[in-house]
């Protein structure tokens, strides 16, 4: 009816609290291979992606507007073509895709 002191001595335990958290620290591995690592990689290649934008390449900006680069300003800014003479000045980082790369630049020199 009671419970002897031998069971009662036996029931605190430090293994019982390290596979407690297992679950915990499997759950943190498995969202940071599924959701944060993937993001990661996105933002590193439209980073490395807008950093090589040059004249010629046609872009799509985040608003959907389609033109071609006309002059690169800057290290965060870009003059793009979106008609016949109307050129609008658009931030590097709005550029959501390259369409199709343009031809280098021409030296000065040559």
């Amino acid at each position: 009816m009671f419970i002897t002191p031998a069971y009662a001595q036996g029931l605190g335990g430090g293994t019982d609290m390290f596979v407690q958290f297992v679950p915990i620290v499997l759950m943190f591995v498995i969202f940071y291979f599924l959701l944060l690592r993937p993001q990661q990689q996105r933002v590193k290649a439209h980073r490395e992606m807008v950093s090589n934008v040059r004249r010629g390449d046609t872009v799509v900006t985040a608003g959907g507007i389609i033109g071609k680069v006309t002059k690169v300003r800057d290290e965060t800014e870009v003059e793009v073509e979106i008609a016949d003479n109307t050129r609008v000045r658009v931030i590097k980082s709005t550029i959501s895709e390259v369409r199709a790369k343009g031809e280098a630049a021409k030296d000065a020199a040559a």
